[in-house]
């Protein structure tokens, strides 16, 4: 009966160990952020958490789009609401990986993980059709062009094929 007890226990200790860890893909941006972190520490500094603060402020000033919005949710930028600075110092000064601290942040706060790189498109290789209207408004905002009355995703996708020869060029 004990061993049957201990068998469970141990089980379910394994099944919360494998809903807590990140899913591919999980905080991407977190991880990345957190990694070029790591590289702009000198390897002296690395275990001094103030000097580690100061190349996070200083990695995140410098930070654009989704990865500034991740130095804002932690803290790392001036106009931030919240501090959790801590929780990524501590960790960061015993060498914790960066997969395990963005772990640790998602349990604290999920949007720092919901947080995900824009994928790139290959507009010559992709069926614009299949894609959503989103990624269409984006293909055409990347190149600083507007759709003037698009409706539907036809008028984009008609948009797109009449810009395409001056934004791209054809591989031979």
């Amino acid at each position: 009966m004990q061993n049957l007890v201990i068998s469970f226990g141990l089980i379910a200790l394994f099944q919360l160990a494998l809903v807590s860890s990140l899913k591919s893909g999980d905080c991407e941006v977190c991880i990345g952020v957190l990694n070029k972190i790591y590289k702009a520490i000198p390897a002296e500094d690395s275990s001094n958490q103030d000097k580690i603060l100061k190349s996070l402020q200083d990695v995140c000033a410098e930070l654009k789009g989704k990865e500034h919005k991740f130095c804002y949710y932690v803290g790392g930028v001036e106009d931030s609401a919240t501090r959790t600075l801590k929780d990524i110092t501590q960790p960061m000064s015993y060498s914790m990986p960066a997969e395990k601290i963005c772990e640790r942040l998602k349990k604290k706060d999920d949007q720092i993980c919901e947080l995900r790189y824009d994928k790139q498109i290959d507009l010559n290789n992709v069926d614009l059709k299949k894609l959503k209207v989103r990624d269409l408004k984006k293909i055409l905002a990347d190149w600083d062009e507007i759709c003037d009355g698009c409706l539907e995703k036809t008028d984009f996708i008609r948009r797109i094929e009449e810009l395409k020869p001056k934004f791209m060029r054809e591989e031979l």
